[in-house]
């Protein structure tokens, strides 16, 4: 899951992304509303954490062109302004969720997960697709009850997958949603994370589709 932090403070986004990666999410930031929307591939991003006080443009008027662009990306704002007023801004600019800094980085991540689960048209707070469950708060994964131990590629491949299950996804989907845009990318590699993943979960559970890509079946 690729989420976008808009952030001006260098040390504050970094020590933000650096939180969502250990939470299974990839993470990249921009430094102002203009940056963010300027990137080439918006709708591929699972979520958008915005700050209030942004250099030029602020986070309320990037949040209402982002919606009148028609792209409906969760969105959290996270900002030290906490007044009721501006939370009421906030929401009724178009924003999923707003919280007041500071914030435990275990509230961040739930509530980002949250906010992705309920895009995904998901309810129940674990995910579940055939004989497999996850537990995106404590990135904890089983197959028929029993715990299986995956790696930060492996637990981000099938997050993607168990939140749209029974959908194609294509190998540019994967791929946006395993690695920061900046990184070097080759189709080559999503093979071979699926095989890996297929070991763990199940040889039947990921269906490669031919010219199309693969879909995690219910």
């Amino acid at each position: 899951m690729r989420i976008l932090v808009v952030e001006d403070e260098d040390e504050l986004a970094r020590r933000l992304c650096d939180r969502l990666e250990t939470g299974g999410f990839v993470a990249e930031s921009v430094a102002s509303a203009e940056g963010a929307l300027d990137l080439p591939d918006p709708k591929n991003l699972s979520a958008l954490v915005v700050d209030i006080g942004l250099p030029g443009m602020d986070g309320f008027e990037l949040v209402r062109r982002w919606r009148q662009r028609g792209f409906d990306t969760p969105i959290l704002i996270l900002s030290a302004r906490g007044s009721w007023q501006e939370k009421v801004e906030g929401l009724n600019a178009g924003a999923d969720d707003y919280v007041v800094k500071p914030v435990r980085g275990e509230e961040l991540l739930a509530r980002l997960n949250a906010l992705v689960r309920r895009a995904g048209g998901q309810t129940n707070a674990k995910l579940e697709a055939g004989e497999i469950m996850m537990d995106p708060g404590t990135r904890t994964v089983w197959r028929n009850k029993l715990q299986i131990e995956l790696t930060q590629m492996e637990y981000r491949l099938l997050h993607l997958f168990l939140l749209r299950p029974g959908h194609i996804l294509s190998q540019g989907e994967i791929l946006d949603h395993l690695y920061p845009m900046a990184e070097a990318r080759d189709l080559n590699t999503v093979e071979v994370h699926i095989g890996r993943l297929r070991k763990k979960v199940s040889k039947t559970a990921i269906t490669t589709i031919r010219g199309l890509g693969y879909r995690f079946e219910r």
